[in-house]
């Protein structure tokens, strides 16, 4: 999915509030409007503002992965077969598909892709690469990098 970004200028209003809805997006719009010394409405426009220049993309709630039994973090390189659109096209809107992919990014190097994974255990990543991942026909190689400890995941951008 790609999101056509208009860059706007932020004034020190607009990026308290997206500081504020950083940390919890279920702020009421009263209470944003009070901290950030706006009434109401104004404070509703900006938001509506943000929004629709795509600087505020959605509103999600935070999942502990763990807790869902989700517990190998695996990021996995990967390198097609041919440097073509057609190939890129090819893979990008495969992996889209498979929901284990959180994050998929073109990076530079040796490797095409760079993708963040999760899995519940080994044997199911193992799984995941021989039937789904490993069954799309343009990748050449896959390195996989498990991920022993996470120390620490902002999600929070710095404004």
């Amino acid at each position: 999915m790609q999101f056509i970004v208009v860059i706007m200028s932020l004034d020190k209003k607009d990026q308290q509030l997206l500081t504020l809805l950083q940390s919890n997006a279920r702020t009421s719009v009263s209470e944003l409007a009070t901290t950030v010394s706006l009434s109401d409405t104004p404070c509703l426009r900006r938001i509506k503002k943000l929004e629709a220049s795509k600087v505020i993309t959605g509103y999600h709630a935070a999942l502990n992965p763990r807790a869902l039994g989700l517990k190998v973090l695996v990021y996995a390189f990967v390198r097609l077969s041919q440097n073509s659109a057609s190939a890129a096209n090819m893979f990008e809107e495969h992996v889209e598909k498979l929901n284990h992919v959180l994050e998929c990014s073109v990076i530079s190097g040796s490797y095409d892709y760079l993708l963040k994974i999760i899995a519940t255990d080994l044997e199911s990543y193992e799984s995941f690469v021989k039937y789904k991942l490993g069954s799309i026909d343009c990748i050449a190689n896959i390195e996989s990098t498990v991920v022993l400890k996470q120390t620490f995941s902002k999600r929070q951008l710095p404004l």
